[in-house]
């Protein structure tokens, strides 16, 4: 096809929009409408993953690693590696602990253990804790004036030492739990579960929500391109039998009314970009203002994926619809253009 006639047709696309500007200007309004509430969605979906985010990094996972302490202060029986029938058999200390009662002798090997737990799938970090700083966490949860009640502490910690996990996807929380557990050295794994399980529900819920809301709203748009499109076929009818009584092939019919509705995508892509940013601006100043958080995802920071989407669904709308339209148009009616 010659530039020239290309350069012809776009006009007419263009052209089309305008002859038709009330059917497009509904058009617009209805698909700006569903741009806007998938950019909503998505919005929202953000926001949603960036609380849950800050939900997984505060259900942290504990390690407790079976150390000294652990051997000292632990309902077990002691002495049961040592071999009875070696004459340089292991001595128990003052407190009747040997070496062999405990995995985890000095620092060296809980670093060591630290980095197995960090090679395990799903664990996103690890952090050694020392019995110390064991027990300055605990201190500190205390409320106040409750803390010299356990001032017994400060000469004999009970703490072992542990590590501190968190994990990338909270849906394999269980899974990964049991990995540590089957590490030498581990003793016990305090967690939140419960809070772990709601936080896996709450993502496949986004997920799901997400996709249904997108899903309908690009098929509106779709049968609102469609009818746009009809609606301009009907008015070209005598010119398009004319077209086609001259020779003129089925792209060349096509191409005109594809570009009106790639650029009715366009427009509405545009406004709907627009309005979104008004909206979510007001909403967020409010939210802010109110709850007094910083903690939202910025307008900036999705503007150009939001657009992007918004052109991707009106350009693919106006592609499939029209094309849809013209093509069952042109089936349907191509005996009349002959006996015209």
């Amino acid at each position: 096809m010659k530039l020239s006639s290309v350069r012809y047709l776009t006009k007419e696309g263009v052209k089309n929009v305008w002859v038709n500007r009330l059917m497009s200007l509904a058009s617009i309004g209805v698909l700006v409408a569903c741009m806007v509430i998938i950019g909503l969605a998505v919005l929202i979906s953000e926001n949603v993953n960036l609380a849950v985010g800050n939900l997984e990094k505060q259900n942290v996972v504990m390690a407790y690693m079976k150390d000294y302490n652990w051997a000292l202060y632990s309902e077990k029986e002691t002495g049961e590696t040592a071999s009875q029938d070696t004459e340089q058999a292991e001595q128990p200390d003052q407190n009747g602990i040997k070496q062999s009662d405990y995995v985890i002798h000095n620092e060296q090997e809980a670093m060591a253990l630290c980095e197995e737990i960090e090679k395990i799938p799903n664990v996103a970090s690890v952090t050694f804790v020392s019995s110390e700083e064991g027990l300055e966490t605990v201190k500190g949860s205390m409320l106040e004036g409750q803390e010299e009640y356990f001032s017994f502490l400060n000469e004999e910690n009970p703490m072992s030492c542990a590590a501190k996990i968190t994990m990338t996807d909270m849906s394999l929380f269980d899974q990964t739990v049991n990995k540590i557990k089957e590490l030498e050295g581990i003793d016990a794994i305090q967690s939140q579960s419960d809070l772990a399980e709601t936080i896996a529900a709450i993502k496949n819920g986004i997920g799901v929500a997400g996709f249904w809301i997108i899903g309908i709203l690009m098929l509106i748009s779709l049968v609102i391109v469609s009818n746009t499109i009809r609606v301009t076929m009907y008015n070209r009818k005598l010119e398009i039998s004319i077209m086609k009584a001259v020779g003129a092939t089925d792209a060349f019919v096509r191409i005109p009314f594809v570009v009106e509705g790639m650029l009715i995508g366009v427009i509405s892509a545009l406004i709907a970009e627009g309005l979104l940013y008004f909206c979510y601006r007001v909403a967020t100043e409010t939210i802010v203002s109110t709850l007094r958080t910083e903690d939202i995802v910025k307008f900036g920071d999705m503007a150009w994926i939001l657009l992007g989407i918004f052109v991707g669904i009106g350009i693919l709308a106006g592609i499939i619809g029209s094309l849809f339209m013209i093509s069952k148009y042109l089936r349907r009616e191509g005996s009349e253009f002959a006996a015209i």
